[in-house]
């Protein structure tokens, strides 16, 4: 015999439109974390764009700079400098100039019994 409807269960009446609530849900937070992820790769992208535009006019800036700075470092443009402030500054007087003796290169033979002298103490054993 059939059964009548109202007898039925709560849980069975309303579960196809639970299941049709949860299904709406999913497929609408999806579509919202979908648009959300999207502007999220444009603003980074935007972001990246600045940051290497910024990237290249600091590079044109430095070496600008440092073509000034190899301009700045010429001798000829330092002499000029020094004319130009009245320094007073020129060549050293022979006086002026010391001369340091270069320390005499150790020979090969000499080079050599180093290392084998702190290798032959390696090898001794030590005794207490």
């Amino acid at each position: 015999m059939a059964r009548n409807r109202k007898n039925q269960a709560a849980a069975i009446r309303f579960g196809p439109a639970l299941k049709a609530l949860l299904l709406c849900l999913f497929i609408g937070g999806s579509g919202i974390g979908y648009v959300w992820q999207k502007s999220q790769i444009y603003e980074l992208g935007q972001q990246r764009k600045k940051r290497e535009l910024r990237l290249a006019e600091l590079q044109v800036q430095n070496k600008k700079m440092k073509d000034q700075l190899a301009m700045l470092q010429l001798p000829a443009k330092l002499d000029e400098q020094v004319r130009r402030l009245k320094l007073g500054l020129g060549p050293p007087r022979p006086a002026q100039v010391w001369r340091v003796a270069e320390p005499a290169v150790p020979t090969q033979s000499s080079a050599l019994s180093a290392p084998q002298l702190a290798a032959q103490r390696a090898t001794v054993p030590i005794t207490p």
